[in-house]
């Protein structure tokens, strides 16, 4: 029996590693461990929480906690240096781009323990954001590479992979989803924050934003605040604020008016509830590019750039940088009925850890 770590340092993690569990169970060649770095802990995070992803547990908990970029990746790193010298895996799994990513693959490497990548090959072509700095060191030393979409195939092609060691495989962000959803459908919304706000608007959009490049700045977050206003007298909005874009509201002094409803951070099962209905959703996440993209919702995204660009390509994702006039005339055309539909990309089918896993047993034997 091979045993892998499959390593999750935030939130968001645990949607993408829930798939390869669940798809783990049982497994005739190959357990595994689920490792929480502590690099985000939230509250929420119970055993709700988990029981929602159809998962156990971590059977670790790191507690690296916050600090600087560099504080953070090295707590991260000496703490799992340490767990794979007192009980060595055969294998490590990394999801996505957190420090967490970067800081245990860069562990395992040096300690000569294969490194695989889910989500492997994503760019966006922006050095100023810290994701695209842990995409690029991860996938410079990973041994296995999980791919997404198309143009992550070409990334890594183009940085020399070998190409037996990419893995074209769909999307776990996709598989978790879907899986999700399908509960949704069985379950009883009514006591979800959102549950009484779209009873009350049969139309409505959402809203996200917590890129520092968006939030941080008076003058961007002004516009932009601009923009959903006005876009909020034509179709009211949710908005569930980060707390971070939450103060900075407070202390650039801006009033998004009447008909945008701020709400605190919801959980998974709340928030899908809330914005996979939605008739518009305006976001500068890369996760709900996406998610929004495989269940068929229209997507504005608050962004330059996207290392997602199957969305654009293919799915119902539309990029209109900062400028309020682009933002307002894409939600309107959304309004008007005329929005993007695009279509799920090939192989977002709800089985990529099945063909994850079917990789790993055949590398591990």
């Amino acid at each position: 029996m091979k045993s892998i770590y499959l390593v999750a340092g935030a939130r968001p993690n645990f949607m993408k590693i829930a798939p390869i569990v669940r798809a783990l169970k049982g497994h005739a060649h190959l357990s595994y461990k689920i490792i929480h770095t502590g690099q985000h802990y939230d509250r929420d995070m119970n055993d709700v929480f988990f029981e929602e992803l159809g998962i156990p547990a971590p059977d670790l908990f790191m507690a690296a906690g916050g600090g600087s970029h560099a504080e953070q990746t090295a707590k991260i790193m000496l703490a799992f240096e340490q767990l794979c010298l007192s009980e060595r895996p055969d294998a490590v799994l990394v999801v996505g781009d957190v420090n967490s990513t970067l800081a245990c693959s860069i562990v395992a490497k040096k300690m000569n323990i294969p490194v695989a990548h889910v989500e492997a090959g994503l760019r966006s072509g922006d050095m100023a954001m810290p994701e695209e700095i842990n995409r690029l060191v991860t996938d410079s030393i990973s041994d296995w590479f999980f791919v997404t979409e198309p143009s992550a195939v070409e990334h890594l092609r183009r940085e020399g992979k070998a190409e037996d060691a990419v893995h074209y495989v769909g999307h776990v962000m996709v598989d978790n989803v879907l899986f999700q959803a399908e509960k949704l459908a069985n379950s009883d919304t009514s006591a979800f924050e959102g549950a009484g706000f779209k009873q009350g608007h049969p139309q409505y959009g959402v809203v996200t934003l917590h890129r520092p490049s968006n939030v941080d700045d008076a003058t961007t977050m002004g516009r932009i605040a601009g923009a959903l206003k006005t876009i909020a007298a034509e179709l009211p909005l949710i908005f569930p604020v980060h707390p971070r874009t939450r103060a900075n509201l407070t202390r650039f002094g801006i009033d998004l008016g009447p008909n945008v409803t701020l709400v605190g951070p919801q959980g998974y099962m709340a928030f899908l509830n809330l914005w996979k209905d939605a008739t518009v959703v305006l976001t500068d996440s890369g996760g709900l590019q996406e998610e929004t993209t495989a269940l068929g919702v229209p997507c504005i995204t608050i962004r330059e750039n996207t290392e997602r660009p199957v969305t654009v390509d293919e799915g119902s994702n539309v990029l209109v940088g900062t400028d309020p006039v682009r933002i307002v005339a894409e939600a309107r055309n959304v309004i008007a009925g005329n929005g993007k539909q695009g279509r799920r990309p090939n192989l977002w089918d709800g089985h990529a850890a099945q063909r994850i896993v079917a990789v790993l047993d055949e590398q591990l034997r």
